[in-house]
Parts: structure tokens; sequence; C-alpha cells
């Protein structure tokens, strides 16, 4: 078996999915993880992007026919979570009211960001290295800080935290795992990027989302392609089972070696 046969295995992905089937087994999904956990609902972060958005939309679904199935209110909660002003901020609260979404909060990250920047910042002074950050690790604080901020509601609120991990970020370990303040439940694990789009035309995500290049929003200018050397039209190809171009697979298969510690449990002795 090859490296990518073996991926595409692990990963759970599909050559061609059907649309409507996916959206009924994840809503089924979410449903029972609620029911089984005995929580109030869920939690999603909406970026603005359309990873977050399918989740949204799958989120609201769920506690929707939970709330009439058994006569009692479940929540969705939709949380914005912009560093200082952010520029499509709209986009997040376009997401909420396409699907709906009663329950939303916007949680401003910048001044926790800043002061953890500082404190980190004397720690590299101690051992003698006088600079600031790297935007690179500025921006993983960002991240992790958005997590302390979706738990810390969801303990309050009995929500469990919904990610929108998908197979071609975890291809890349492009994705909330582990050391980044990880989640309670990933609902779109199994597709690919071209199939989360999909899902996102069928569901009615805004077309200017839709239109977006993805990003995670961790420094100015980030792009998730960029970033990575890769297109997503790629990623997806080679999740599929596809031939694709012999350097963009190098670069995937390397990207899928180097992030092995993300997609494992944390190791013990």
């Amino acid at each position: 078996m090859s490296l990518q046969q073996e991926i595409i295995s692990r990963l759970g992905v599909q050559p061609h999915i059907n649309v409507e089937a996916e959206i009924r087994k994840r809503v089924d999904f979410l449903k029972k993880h609620v029911l089984d956990s005995k929580t109030s609902g869920l939690l999603i972060a909406i970026s603005g992007g359309i990873d977050s958005a399918v989740a949204a939309a799958l989120c609201k679904q769920a506690t929707d026919e939970l709330t009439k199935e058994n006569g009692q209110e479940y929540m969705t909660l939709g949380v914005f979570q912009p560093y200082g002003t952010q520029e499509d901020i709209e986009h997040s609260y376009a997401v909420a009211k396409a699907f709906g979404l009663t329950h939303t909060v916007e949680t401003n990250i910048e001044d926790a960001v800043n002061e953890l920047a500082l404190e980190t910042e004397q720690g590299l002074k101690d051992v003698g290295q006088h600079r600031h950050m790297t935007p690179q690790g500025k921006g993983n604080i960002k991240a992790r800080t958005r997590m302390v901020l979706q738990y810390a509601l969801a303990f309050e609120l009995k929500l469990l935290v919904v990610g929108t991990d998908h197979a071609s970020e975890a291809l890349t370990g492009f994705y909330t795992k582990w050391g980044d303040g990880a989640v309670d439940i990933t609902p779109l694990s199994s597709l690919n990027k071209r199939q989360v789009r999909q899902i996102a035309a069928y569901v009615g995500v805004p077309q200017e989302i839709l239109d977006k290049a993805p990003t995670a929003g961790l420094w100015e200018g980030q792009t998730d392609e960029g970033e990575l050397g890769v297109t997503y039209e790629d990623n997806s190809d080679y999740l599929e089972g596809k031939d694709i171009n012999p350097k963009a697979k190098e670069v995937l298969e390397a990207l899928y070696k180097k992030t092995e510690h993300k997609r494992s449990p944390i190791p013990g002795i």
C-alpha cells in the first residue's frame, strides 16, 4: 500500500460524496454526542471562512432538531473572536444570520494576546534573547487564546466545543490539536476541502465567503495555501486518490510526516 493510500484510509476520505447523506450523517453525529455528554448544545467559533460556516450550519440543524425532539432548548452558540479590528468581521455575522443563530457573542482577544506576548518576550530576555516574538509565534498565541475563551464559555454554558478540522487540514497538520488547545468534536473530519465546499454551497453559505481565500487569520496577509506551499485543489485530489503534480505530492507527504504528532494521541511511558 502506498503512503497516499494509507493516508486516505486513515483519514476516511471518500473519492465522491452524496451531499445530503453527508449532512444527515454529520448532524446525527453531533446530536448523539450532545445527548451522550448530557450537555446543553454546541459552541462553534465562526471565523468568517467556509469551514466554520459549514460547521455552524450543521450545529444549528442539530440543536434545532434536538430542541424539537426532546422538548427542551439546546443551544448553538456562535463565537466571533477578532484580534483588534477584523476587516471581514461582517462575514462572521453574515454566517450567523444565514443560519438563524439566535445566540452569539464577540470576544476580542487583542488585549489578552498582547499581554501574553509581552510576558513571552520577557522570558526570552531572561535567556539572553532581546527580541520580539516571531509573527508565527504570536499567531499561535492568538489561536490558543481563542480556544481558552471558547472553553471558558463552554464550561459555563455546558456546551461541547466544535472544531472545524477536516481531512485536508489533518493531512498537513494545519489545524487545532493537542498543544493548540484541541476541541471536543469534529464533524468535518473525514471530508476534504473540496467536499466541505460542496456542502457549503448546498446549505447556503453566503457567496462572499465561498469566494474568499482560505486563511487562519494568524497574521496580516496569511493564507493557508501560501503558508503551506500547495493548493487545496492538489490537496483534495491527493485525498481522492488521484495522481497530482509530483512536487505537490512531495510537499504534502513531507508535511504529513512532519506533523504526525498532531494526529496521534499524546505519548506516554
